[in-house]
């Protein structure tokens, strides 16, 4: 199947999904679901994507593992990650697997197809002046060892050295999806 209009979405909240599915199918572009790798490497037997998006937080697991095999399975393919919880890490990861653009929700069709066409980068963009603040920086190093201890929350706070409990209330005000 020619994958000049053709894409993938990798996202587990269907309802999310189907309302992306519809609104690029209206842009003319043929949509292929997955929720998560394993539906991911059966659709790719079969189908050759030109275009992909994919969420970060999949059931669980990372989206980063799904970009790395669209990646592999067309290093072409114009791969654009959408998260809910943007960090300085996971963009940086995203990128390096291939991935040419990195949202953070809510993201439309607009944001997402304007990424596509700027997969290239620009030089030229803007440098803001506002700094990070404190919050964004704990909560991205929160994430961050999240991730890296498979979001084992006892072994996320051993290794932030704060109290389990203390861990459990920060992630209920800012709960990871």
């Amino acid at each position: 199947m020619p994958h000049d209009r053709l894409l993938v979405i990798v996202e587990d909240d269907t309802g999310f999904a189907r309302t992306l599915k519809r609104s690029f199918e209206r842009r003319g572009y043929e949509v292929l679901l997955a929720t998560g790798r394993d539906e991911l490497v059966v659709l790719l037997k079969d189908h050759s994507p030109g275009y992909a998006v994919v969420d970060l937080k999949l059931a669980g697991v990372s989206g980063l593992a799904c970009v790395e095999l669209l990646h592999a399975h067309d290093p072409a393919m114009l791969i654009v990650v959408l998260t809910g919880y943007a960090s300085i890490a996971t963009a940086v990861e995203a990128i390096k697997l291939g991935a040419c653009h990195y949202l953070a929700k809510p993201s439309n069709t607009d944001d997402i197809e304007d990424a596509f066409s700027k997969a290239a980068g620009d030089a030229g963009v803007a440098l803001t002046e506002r700094p990070t603040s404190i919050k964004t920086l704990e909560w991205e190093r929160i994430h961050e060892t999240l991730a890296d201890t498979g979001f084992n929350i006892s072994e996320t706070a051993r290794r932030l050295g704060m109290h389990r409990r203390t861990l459990a209330r920060k992630l209920e005000k800012r709960q990871v999806k």
